[in-house]
């Protein structure tokens, strides 16, 4: 048996220092659930009504908001949010379904001050409610021990799942008998959530600029310095072709026989597959590759997934190699003498195939279709230029993304120690 930490004591969530309590959650919060309120009711602008859909895991939606008449704010002013008040949703989907899981729990910004709780949804504010307090509250349902304590209580299936009150407010939580040692934890996580929501903010602005510059460069409404002339006019079918995968057996799945990568539609997700397709989950060699007659297809090729819901069909990427791919991917070559492949990549960023996608059970896309679609293009030289920009736009964008996973990693890691007392934190009187 592990000897337990002098200073510390054994309880049932768990060893925490001397010092703390356990605390049933119910006990310490007071909770108001949200009205039923009826869709004739629904105005287009006026005092919003916020509904479970239009939570995220750790936010609101600003779209397809609905809305009730603002002379009418005197009827719901029970249901009034206020800054720092928690709502927790008591139906959604089953973890780990992060968006939509049901027990999610989120703190009311600023912003959104003065809305009205609908429904399914339940207003928590803490007996001693201060910012800090919700803040340190809203900490506790962002552990992995709250998820298993949800996986354990909720009722339905993976997509109609719900949790009662009475079950939801049974959730015992450690917290230090000080307010200011309470006080203290809450400020270091505030801070360093602060700092990850600036970095979030910083990166939709960068997301945002770049994604202007690629409406703007790519259709040469703005030219570089240094550049003139027309650009011509070509369907996609002119400068290169679309070919198609092939069926990859399940027998030959899962080896690494190290001479091409064979890449399925899943593997567009692993970890580090951003732009290039650098990583797959099955290799073959030349004898494998004849035996399923398998094309390989040239580095710089551009794929992306045919068949599949709409979310992979915008979605493309660049091959880091010479690969094969499956029967559900199509890849465009090109004549690289001609064209940049990385010029090449934006503009297929830029193009909703989506809106190409036949209608039927399986959404698919077709290759003729798509080398039907014309653009005008710049020679080479522009192109290299013009992809050179966005590049670095997309490496900046790229540095602050994996800052920003840094520090949820940072603070993931100092939640578990902080919010347990493994880690003490004193403030100054």
């Amino acid at each position: 048996m592990k000897k337990i930490p002098e200073g510390y004591k054994q309880t049932e969530i768990g060893v925490i220092p001397s010092d703390w309590d356990v605390k049933v959650f119910g006990d310490i919060v007071n909770y108001v659930k949200g009205f039923a309120f009826k869709s004739k009711d629904y105005k287009p602008d006026g005092i919003r009504i916020i509904r479970v859909s239009d939570t995220n895991y750790d936010s609101i939606k600003k779209e397809n908001a609905i809305y009730v008449d603002e002379k009418r704010a005197y009827e719901f002013c029970h249901w009034k949010l206020d800054e720092y008040d928690l709502i927790f949703s008591t139906v959604g989907s089953k973890p780990p379904m992060y968006d939509s899981i049901v027990g999610k729990v989120i703190l009311i910004k600023k912003e959104f001050a003065g809305s009205l709780l609908n429904q399914n949804a339940v207003l928590i504010r803490a007996k001693d409610k201060t910012r800090l307090i919700q803040e340190l509250l809203l900490n506790h349902f962002r552990t992995k021990r709250y998820l298993q304590h949800i996986e354990e209580i909720f009722r339905g299936n993976a997509n109609q799942a719900s949790i009662t009150l009475k079950e939801f407010f049974k959730y015992k939580i450690p917290l230090p008998k000080s307010k200011i040692e309470q006080i203290a934890i809450a400020n270091i996580l505030s801070d360093t959530s602060a700092l990850i929501e600036n970095l979030e903010k910083l990166i939709t602005k960068k997301k945002a600029v770049k994604q202007g510059a690629m409406q703007q460069l790519l259709t040469g409404k703005k030219r570089l310095p240094g550049f003139s002339g027309e650009w011509e006019v070509k369907t996609l079918g002119e400068i290169g072709k679309f070919k198609g995968g092939s069926g990859f057996p399940i027998k030959y799945q899962g080896k690494v026989e190290s001479k091409y990568p064979f890449y399925k539609v899943s593997d567009m997700n692993n970890k580090g597959n951003q732009t290039f397709m650098r990583n797959s989950n099955n290799w073959i060699n030349e004898s494998t590759k004849k035996i399923i007659g398998s094309n390989v297809f040239p580095e710089h090729t551009i794929v992306f997934a045919k068949i599949g819901a709409a979310i992979y069909l915008e979605r493309k990427k660049i091959l880091f190699m010479k690969s094969c791919i499956d029967n559900n991917m199509m890849g465009f070559i090109f004549d690289e003498s001609q064209s940049d492949y990385r010029f090449l990549h934006y503009l297929f960023l830029s193009i909703q195939l989506g809106k190409l996608v036949s209608a039927t059970a399986l959404p698919s896309l077709n290759g003729k279709q798509i080398a039907e679609l014309s653009f005008a293009f710049p020679r080479k030289k522009e192109q290299t230029a013009i992809a050179t920009i966005l590049s670095d736009m997309d490496v900046e964008i790229e540095s602050l993304e994996q800052k920003r996973d840094k520090y949820i990693m940072l603070k993931q890691g100092m939640m578990q120690q902080l919010l347990t007392g493994r880690i003490r934190i004193y403030a100054n009187n």
